[in-house]
Parts: C-alpha cells; structure tokens; sequence
C-alpha cells in the first residue's frame, strides 16, 4: 500500500495544485470577510466545489493500483499476487488446446471494476480533468 502511496502523490498534487489555481480568490477572501478561518474556509468553501478533483485523484489511483503489473509481479509471490498478475498467469498458462473463452472471461471480470468506476464517476472525472487544464 506504501508503494501506491508514495508512486501516487506527485500525480495527485498537480491534479489538486492545477485545480485549486484555477478557483477565484474572491471565493478566499469572501470567506475572510464572513469570518471563517483557513480551516473552515477549506472545509466549507474550497472542498465542497473540489469534489470533481477528488473524483478524478480516486479514479487515477484506483486504475494504477487495480491495473498494477510490476510491483504485483515484484514484490508478491504466491496465492497473494494482484489480480493483473492472476490473469497473466490464467493466459500464459496452457496445456493442450488454448481456451480462448477462459481467457476472455477473465479478461472481463478483471476490467469490470475499473468500468464501473468509470461509469459511475464519468461525469466528474470529465468535469474534474477539464476544470484545471483551461485558464481564464
């Protein structure tokens, strides 16, 4: 988990750097004017309208961690290997006729986790990529 962690953060700080440059600083300073201090100002005003980026760091990190080959085949050895890793074996693996109707169905439960992400999350990852590309 360490591994992910550490190989996910500079993505997810210029993810989150991009976007929270591009938000007005009227929104700060309104907030300063209303009383709030940094921290309410963070959690009441900046996070709530983040939510598109945190989508986007979530769907990022779950598709690197779900697809992950080389730290699974690194640093993993037996039945405790990552599903990546499974389906290679379930693929290169054969004794006679190949069976490409099992390999095709492994290929699909492996993808369906990530495409459900990306269908329930579509909407903001497309509004969380787009709000910190364009400026002005």
């Amino acid at each position: 988990i360490l591994v992910h962690v550490v190989y996910g953060i500079p993505f997810t700080t210029l993810f989150f750097r991009n976007y929270f440059v591009s938000l007005p600083a009227e929104l700060v300073k309104a907030a300063k004017v209303d009383g709030a201090g940094f921290y309410q100002t963070f959690f009441r005003v900046i996070l709530p309208i983040s939510i598109p980026c945190i989508v986007v760091a979530v769907i990022w990190q779950f598709t690197n961690i779900w697809n992950d080959f080389l730290f699974g085949t690194t640093f993993t050895s037996g039945d405790n290997v990552p599903v990546t890793v499974a389906l290679n074996n379930i693929v290169n693996t054969t004794t006679g006729v190949k069976r490409y109707n099992v390999d095709m169905a492994a290929v699909v439960l492996t993808a369906l986790p990530t495409i459900a992400i990306y269908v329930l999350a579509g909407k903001y990852f497309l509004r969380g990529l787009m709000a910190g590309s364009v400026k002005g």
